[in-house]
């Protein structure tokens, strides 16, 4: 699924919660940090925001080193609950939203493998669920968070089903709205799957986006 990103810019960011941002990469890819935003205090009219750099790819508590995270950067919405390496975030309603320009994907309807942007038609930034982790390294001390985002069965839809290898279950981002941030972030584990819904297909665009980086060896 996607294991390449642009994060909303310290700009958008601002813009989108009224809060500076930390340093991070342009482009991010597993083991590189980008911002996520999680909600500090929770009730029922009101959620307080922060901002904060997070490793892509979660990392369990149990986990022996940061490396693991190289493998878990995105947790199936179905599974998420069971998995081990997820559960725990789950469970513990670890939920936070990643700000982004866009994102990438293998497109091979020309027989090979071809990187694609996908982002919203009027260019404005977005905003996709995930959960979120703290690891302890246990050679430093250092706490480190690290996230994941969800993914969601996308066979057929216009944008996000022509993407993965012929035959391979197409899956797509869950795109969060501004209006929608509150009750994602204050979810329960009941309720958080009531808002697991494809991307609008009307309000995204595609198109091919290659690179000789290294890294698109991932897709």
């Amino acid at each position: 699924m996607c294991v390449n990103f642009t994060p909303a810019t310290p700009t958008s960011i601002q813009r989108m919660t009224g809060l500076d941002a930390p340093e991070y990469r342009p482009e991010t890819y597993p083991g590189y940090a980008a911002p996520i935003i999680r909600a500090v205090d929770v009730d029922a009219a009101t959620v307080t925001l922060r901002v904060d750099a997070a490793l892509f790819g979660l990392i369990p508590a149990w986990a022996k080193d940061r490396s693991f995270g190289k493998r878990t950067y995105n947790a199936r919405s179905e599974t998420v609950a069971e998995k081990p390496s997820y559960r725990t975030a789950w469970r513990q309603r670890r939920f936070c939203l990643m700000p982004m320009e866009q994102f990438y994907e293998p497109c091979w309807e020309t027989g090979r493998a071809v990187r694609w942007r996908i982002h919203r038609k009027d260019r404005t930034p977005f905003a996709v669920a995930g959960i979120w982790e703290s690891w302890a390294d246990r050679s430093s001390g250092e706490i480190v968070e690290s996230f994941s985002m969800l993914t969601i069965n996308a066979d057929g839809h216009a944008v996000m089903g022509r993407f993965h290898r012929p035959g391979d279950e197409r899956r797509s981002l869950v795109v969060v709205p501004a209006d929608n941030w509150h009750t994602w972030l204050s979810a329960t584990t009941t309720n958080a799957p009531s808002l697991f819904n494809t991307m609008d297909d009307s309000a995204f665009a595609a198109e091919a986006a290659p690179t000789k980086h290294a890294q698109t060896e991932l897709l």
